[in-house]
């Protein structure tokens, strides 16, 4: 196995990617990642503003989401380098799918170019009748 250590991570004892020798590389997210310190979690985020009004569109929802989950991170005295894990819930793969390379964007725009370990979820519908997409993360702060 290897880990992979960012040079940031490294210096801040923060996060460890974990990629079995021989694997295909991944693209967007980790296969596994090791971590110590103070653990933040969220619950299942939507992407709505603080007024409870869901941003238009699959790609918004998930931009606002991300930056939701962004900001319940900094209330912990958590950054987006210190995810290890987001669980996303979708109600249409395909929305999913069809919009691979703007999703990419609004990721890279919100959380940077940090991919923690992540796993994707059709489901039929989510608790907001207006929500496309709801994200649970999980990080954890270095000591």
């Amino acid at each position: 196995m290897t880990i992979l250590r960012k040079p940031e991570a490294a210096a801040t004892g923060g996060p460890q990617v974990l990629q079995p020798s021989g694997w295909p590389q991944p693209k967007g997210y980790a296969n596994g990642m090791m971590a110590e310190g103070r653990l933040v979690v969220t619950g299942g985020v939507v992407g709505w503003d603080v007024a409870g009004q869901f941003a238009d569109g699959f790609v918004a929802q998930v931009r606002q989401a991300l930056e939701n989950i962004v900001a319940i991170l900094a209330e912990g005295g958590a950054r987006p380098e210190h995810l290890v894990r987001l669980t996303w819930y979708v109600v249409d793969m395909d929305e999913y799918v069809s919009n691979l390379k703007a999703l990419g964007k609004a990721y890279r725009d919100v959380v940077g170019v940090h991919y923690p370990s992540m796993a994707l979820v059709q489901i039929v519908r989510l608790v907001e009748p207006a929500a496309r997409v709801e994200i649970e993360a999980t990080a954890v702060v270095p000591r």
